[in-house]
Order: C-alpha cells, then structure tokens, then sequence
C-alpha cells in the first residue's frame, strides 16, 4: 500500500518555479522523495546562506536559472519538459522589500503569475497548477476569526496589493480559459508565516532570530504585538501537496482558492515566538527596536482553513511549539555541522519523514496508506 502522495507523485514530471527559495526548496526535495522529476525554474537562491545550495539540490534536480518574467525562456522549458504538474513560489517575497522596488514587486508578482497562466494554457502536458499567493492577499479588515478564502482581496502595501491582483489574474484563467471542457485545472492557495529551517531571509523574525542566536547577540524585534499564522514549512506544503493530488484525481471539483493555516486559531504573538525560540535556543534574549520611518504593517493577521479542514480532510500535524522545535533542531545541527558542512539534504528529508509520520499518527488523510 502507498500513501496518496506516493501514489500521485512518484514518476510524474512536477516542475517548480522559485525552487531556490526557502519554501521552493524544501517542496523540491518532497517531491524527490516522493519519486518525482523535478524541473526547478528559479533565479539564484536569494540569500547566502541557502538551502537549496545547503542541500546540494542542484545535483539532485533539473535546475534551470531563469527569470519568471521572460515569457520566451518559459515557454522553451515548457516545450521542452512537458510537466503535468506546475507548482507556482517565485516571487518577490518580503514586505519591507516590496516597499523598496514597488516595481520589480508588481512585475514580478503579477506579470510573473500571468507569463506562467499563459505559457501553461498552451503545453498539452500540463493538467494542474497550484498557484501559491500569499495570506497578505486579503484587505486588511483586522477580522478576529481569520481570513476566508471569499473575503476581499486587497492590500495597501505593494507586495500585499500584488498578491491581491495575482489572485485575480488566477481567478480570470480559471474562469476563461480552464473551465470544464479544459484538460487544466489550477487552484490558488494562500499561507503565510511559515518558518523552518534553512530560511536565512531578512527581515522576518524567525531567521533573524536564529542567526543572532548564533552569533551570540540579541534577538531584535520590530513589532512585539503583532499576531500571525505561524506555522511550519511543511504544514503548507503538506496542503499544496494534498489539494494537487485530490486535483489529479477529481479535477475540477478542487479548483479556486484555498487556505492552509496553523493549529493555532488564536495566532500567537512575535513576542511569545521569540521566547519560545529562546527558550528552545538555551540561552539569549530579546529587545524591541523601533526603526526610524518603518513602514505600516498588518498588526492582527489570521487565516480561517475550515475548506481545507472539510473538503480535503486536512490539518496540519505540528502546533507552533513542535514548528519552532523542528527549526532550532535544523539549526542546530547546521551549527555544530561547521556551518552546514554536514548532510542537510538528509536532515531535511528525515524532518519531512517525522513529518509524515506524525501525520499518520494523527490519521491525516494524505499521509494514511490508500
């Protein structure tokens, strides 16, 4: 017996944009896992550090350097790879950067998001498409019970504001041109906070945290109070992966939007992460740096997966205690490992196994043997 995954995954040719990234990276070495061919599609990794080159994927993968903006060299992979399965992460990631080069942030997330819907409805091959947005699409409306997937998309910032019109764009395809008569199905999910480890970005807490943990200096945090969706890499991964599979199976019946969320409904504070990560840590501590100019950011933001949890039977396997242990294990081992000198590659495939098997465990559907 396999599990739903396995049986969806193994030898089908999935690719990836953004496969360099913190979140693209650890969905490459899944799938591999799960017998996949992976065609990754990424500019360079964003940060040095970086798990994708931490892990050595490059050996492991197809991986092709290219810009999700030029249409052309998309078209020529596609043409050339023929994948049945496309999962959509390249993006502009980062708030405060968004702010930064508003332009790039928009080209990339909405141009990028529509050159990817394009190329797609003219390959044959491709039958699903999870498109990854962000939690940051919805308007800021401040609601206490979290985010649903048919609240209003929105955003006052330029990355938030762009997610918002990505998801329009997906919105426009699906309607136009993959309905019921198509091959093609495509579905947006949106998530957002995750943590892991091999995440060396800037500006987001978790990283940040850790690579001053490791240095022996003070966590700094921007806003102490602010609540968000916490959750482990792998617990929105497990739901892309979980709604592609039902995708292949029953089409069009899994299409639109979907949230993946934490355990949590309550959220937790940027306050209560950092001590936990301290206390995990061992040692450290943590001050509050108002900086000079910062820019207005969503103080309460939650999301609502009740159509994940009824529609997929989907939830995620960790809290946000077992998401923060699972990241300090992570860098742990990749700071006694001579700075990452040792196997991440098998750390992480061992910590998408815990995983797993706490999954199935909990009698999660996409982990239990079909």
């Amino acid at each position: 017996m396999t599990s739903l995954l396995n049986k969806t995954f193994n030898n089908k040719k999935v690719l990836i944009t953004g496969h360099t990234g913190f979140k693209g990276s650890w969905l490459a070495i899944w799938l591999r896992e799960l017998g996949a061919e992976v065609i990754g599609y990424s500019l360079d990794p964003p940060t040095k550090p970086n798990n994708f080159e931490l892990t050595n994927l490059k050996e492991k993968i197809i991986d092709i350097r290219a810009d999700v903006r030029d249409y052309p060299k998309l078209e020529e992979v596609f043409f050339k790879y023929q994948p049945e399965i496309v999962f959509h992460l390249a993006a502009q990631a980062i708030v405060l950067t968004g702010f930064e080069n508003p332009r790039e942030t928009f080209d990339t997330n909405v141009q990028g998001t529509v050159n990817l819907l394009e190329v797609a409805r003219k390959t044959s091959s491709v039958k699903t498409m999870i498109m990854i947005t962000s939690d940051k699409c919805y308007k800021d409306q401040n609601v206490p019970w979290g985010y649903r997937e048919n609240d209003t998309l929105g955003g006052s910032d330029p990355y938030s504001a762009s997610k918002g019109m990505a998801e329009l764009a997906i919105s426009s395809y699906q309607k136009s041109f993959y309905d019921s008569s198509r091959d093609i199905v495509v579905a947006s999910v949106r998530a957002g906070n995750v943590i892991g480890g091999g995440d060396f970005a800037n500006y987001r807490i978790v990283p940040d945290s850790m690579k001053a943990l490791m240095l022996g200096s003070q966590v700094t945090i921007r806003n102490p109070s602010s609540i968000r969706p916490w959750q482990h890499v792998l617990v929105p991964l497990s739901g892309y992966l979980n709604l592609a599979a039902m995708i292949q199976e029953k089409r069009h019946e899994y299409e639109g939007a979907w949230n993946f969320g934490p355990l949590e409904k309550t959220g937790i504070t940027t306050a209560e992460l950092a001590d936990k990560l301290i206390e995990l840590w061992g040692n450290g501590s943590w001050n509050h740096t108002k900086q000079e100019g910062a820019k207005k950011e969503t103080m309460v933001l939650k999301l609502n997966w009740d159509k994940a949890a009824h529609f997929l039977k989907w939830s995620p396997a960790y809290n946000y205690e077992e998401a923060l242990k699972s990241t300090v294990s992570w860098f742990s081992e990749y700071n006694k490992e001579s700075m990452g000198k040792g196997d991440l590659y098998q750390l992480c495939a061992d910590q998408i196994k815990s995983y797993t098997q706490k999954a199935r465990d909990e009698e999660i559907q996409w982990a239990l043997d079909t």
